[in-house]
């Protein structure tokens, strides 16, 4: 995932390109980000020495931010104890957040890539920047309600010009158990191939994907049978049974339906998979205000006369797991309906 921008006061311009060093813009919370940053001039080589550029400093950080719906959530005003709320309309302060909508509610400490940089017509340089994302965050989510937003933002000064920003979008994914884990302390002295070069932080996260697949296998492949009755005033409709709770992204809910087990027909069933919103009491904008859903896939078919059939749903790749705040839970659901005949 790479991102660019340029920066110009008057006349003279600066490119300035991010991109992320490994290939998707996903990341499970612990990971260590490293994010290459790359600053030209873009004048020909051939241009005269006037048109060299220095920059004072370029600064990293990344931040998450909270977008509330206005009809669904009341937030209380941001801490006025944070330094950026206070000096956001300041040009000379790197402030990640300036210009974004909702409340930053989480941020590393910000890293000075450089200072006192003097780039030649033509000339190019690279700075690399490292940084562990923080295990106690809410996971990248876009709902009705509320919207989790990370990124990286790179702010850079020319001397004697303002600050210019490029932010870079990246996911966040939150596996549950994953930060109480502690590397054993062994690990790091164990013996190593000394003609292998593999930095620390390579290693760690390799651990940490490998820990996260078996944390993964362990929750996901146990199989328990859950069976529902599905009734209305007039008897028992189905039974419904699904055979597992827990899932991983991109798997298949697969479920059947047992009319045999009915007392009356039924024309037509369907299920929904979907994400329930719930805010809690203390930040609704309405006093008991409704819950909000998001379908991501639905399975319809006509089952008269049918004995038994099944269903499959998949749970989109771009869907967050479930997960809680302070300002409410996020879960994801199967809602069955069904169309009742006459007896």
């Amino acid at each position: 995932r790479a991102a660019s921008g340029k920066g110009r006061s008057g006349s003279a311009m600066i490119e300035v390109r991010a991109a992320l060093v490994r290939g998707g813009p996903a990341f499970l919370a612990g990971e260590t980000l490293e994010c290459l940053v790359t600053l030209r001039n873009p004048l020909p080589p051939d241009a005269t020495s006037a048109s060299s550029e220095m920059l004072a400093w370029a600064s990293a950080q990344i931040h998450c931010q909270l977008h509330a719906s206005e009809s669904r959530v009341s937030l209380p005003p941001a801490d006025p104890r944070r330094p950026h709320d206070v000096q956001a309309e300041s040009e000379t302060v790197f402030v990640p957040n300036r210009g974004e909508r909702g409340q930053c509610i989480l941020s590393t400490p910000p890293k000075i890539l450089f200072c006192d940089l003097r780039l030649d017509p033509g000339e190019s340089k690279t700075y690399s920047y490292c940084e562990t994302l923080p295990v106690d965050g809410p996971p990248s989510f876009r709902g009705q309600a509320v919207k989790y937003v990370y990124k990286l933002t790179i702010g850079c000064q020319r001397v004697n010009s303002p600050i210019k920003l490029l932010r870079v979008p990246f996911r966040v994914l939150v596996l549950h158990g994953l930060q109480d884990y502690q590397f054993p302390q062994d690990e790091a002295v164990a013996p190593s191939n000394p003609f292998l070069e593999e930095e620390e932080g390579a290693k760690k996260d390799s651990r940490l994907a490998d820990l996260a697949t078996e944390l993964l296998m362990a929750a996901t492949s146990r199989r328990s049978l859950h069976l529902y009755n599905i009734s209305n005033s007039r008897g028992k409709v189905a039974a419904f049974c699904i055979f597992k709770t827990v899932y991983k992204i991109g798997e298949d809910v697969v479920g059947t339906f047992n009319f045999s087990a009915g007392d009356m027909p039924c024309l037509q069933y369907s299920v929904s998979l979907q994400t329930e919103e719930q805010v809690q009491e203390a930040f609704q904008r309405r006093c008991g205000q409704p819950t909000s859903y998001s379908t991501h896939a639905r399975h319809q078919e006509s089952c008269l006369h049918t004995s038994r059939t099944s269903f499959s749903l998949p749970i989109p790749l771009s869907s967050a797991p479930g997960f809680s705040t302070n300002i409410g839970e996020w879960l994801l659901d199967l809602l069955p309906e069904h169309t009742p005949g006459a007896r």
